[in-house]
């Protein structure tokens, strides 16, 4: 029993919901997973921005700390967008391409992120 108290304290407990800096909610799912919440009329680059914003300010993870897209591509109608800190997790051909920024593995850096797809100003429409 204490060891299961233990084991219970070590992993990671998920997150509240976090409002990134784009107004799109995000939320830990897993140990390496974070989830984006669906919201209409947005781009995956808006996906992108909240995952990285989540893991650099609600994870408090470095800047190259890299991501990757967990959803396979096409999601459907409604869906939103699972990342993850894991390649291993990786949904494959999901990811950004490298003239995108990306790496060849279809990942992006926190930084890159937060630093190129999130905007400072919305627009009414977007929302």
């Amino acid at each position: 029993m204490r060891l299961m108290l233990i084991a219970a304290l070590i992993l990671p407990l998920p997150a509240a919901a976090f409002t990134a800096r784009n107004g799109m909610t995000a939320t830990q799912v897993g140990p390496t997973e974070i989830a984006v919440a669906h919201r209409m009329r947005r781009d995956d680059t808006d996906y992108w921005c909240a995952a990285g914003d989540f893991a650099q300010r609600a994870l408090d993870l470095p800047g190259q700390t890299r991501i990757w897209r967990a959803t396979p591509k096409p999601r459907q109608a409604g869906q939103g967008i699972v990342f993850t800190l894991d390649p291993a997790n990786k949904a494959e051909g999901a990811g950004v391409s490298a003239f995108g920024g990306g790496q060849r593995d279809g990942s992006l850096s926190v930084g890159m992120a937060v630093g190129s797809f999130c905007r400072s100003f919305i627009p009414y429409w977007r929302d």
